[in-house]
């Protein structure tokens, strides 16, 4: 199908727009925009900056992707937002373009839902199939991997990395990382228990949720920390992969400063 673009909309001629693309009324893309096949920008959609969109992405009224980081130290260098296939993007969520401190890149994988007002700051790396309830917010530089799931009106501080397959309830104010496999919840967050819910809908073999389980318990209850939890475990044979994956990430959490691995700036 031909690519349809309202009279009412401002489109660049210098943007690159694929095949079958709907761009409505009110909406404005900019001359550095890569619009990928099948994407629909409802109406008032602002793509500003470099932005490269994949395929059958649809945006939804009010979002503006591409937008300035909110960094003082920001000087106006030429980074990106970078959009994977098939994410639905609904209204008034907000994906700021990298600063100067990492790769340049700002970026969501494929598969993923973000809510109204969700908003994702500059240099965050996003995985495939992550979901963003409504008015959940991301700091700057934080990593959200495959299949995690944000509920609503989170707060995640910046410099957090959020594992596979967990799970952050509503309302909370997320100041450490978050390990996968886990249910964390509160202000700030704690582990509560394993995302059995997750883990049953992604196929997860029962050996494996107990094993999970079992590393819970000794981790967040019984509290003998990761080197002894991995002796027991392996004792047991239950030191499975999903374990070991587990136990690397904390070890990894503890390398940083406050419970969050990837903020390891030296201290002035």
């Amino acid at each position: 199908m031909a690519t349809r673009i309202s009279n009412l909309a401002s489109v660049d001629p210098r943007a690159e727009i694929g095949e079958d693309v709907s761009i409505g009324p009110f909406c404005v893309v900019g001359p550095d925009a890569k619009i990928g096949d099948g994407c629909v920008l409802e109406s008032n959609v602002i793509i500003k900056g470099r932005v490269i969109m994949g395929v059958n992405n649809h945006v939804h009224p009010g979002a503006v992707i591409g937008g300035e980081p909110q960094d003082v130290s920001y000087h106006g260098t030429r980074t990106c937002v970078m959009l994977g296939d098939n994410n639905v993007i609904r209204e008034c969520v907000t994906i700021n373009r990298a600063s100067e401190k990492e790769d340049g890149i700002t970026k969501l994988g494929s598969h993923c839902f973000l809510m109204a007002n969700v908003h994702i700051a500059h240099d965050c790396k996003l995985g495939d199939r992550v979901i963003m309830a409504n008015g959940t917010m991301l700091g700057g530089h934080c990593h959200v991997q495959d299949n995690a799931t944000l509920s609503g009106a989170v707060a995640v501080h910046h410099f957090t990395s959020i594992g596979s397959f967990s799970f952050i309830g509503g309302l909370s104010r997320v100041i450490h990382d978050v390990p996968p496999y886990m249910l964390v919840e509160g202000i700030p967050t704690r582990p509560r228990c394993v995302n059995v819910v997750a883990l049953k809908r992604n196929g997860f073999p029962p050996e494996v949720i107990r094993a999970l389980s079992e590393a819970h318990r000794l981790l967040y209850r019984s509290r003998v920390g990761v080197e002894n939890a991995r002796e027991i475990m392996k004792a047991n044979d239950t030191l499975v992969p999903q374990v070991a994956h587990l136990f690397g990430f904390i070890e990894n959490q503890m390398l940083g400063r406050h419970g969050r691995g990837r903020d390891r700036r030296k201290v002035a």
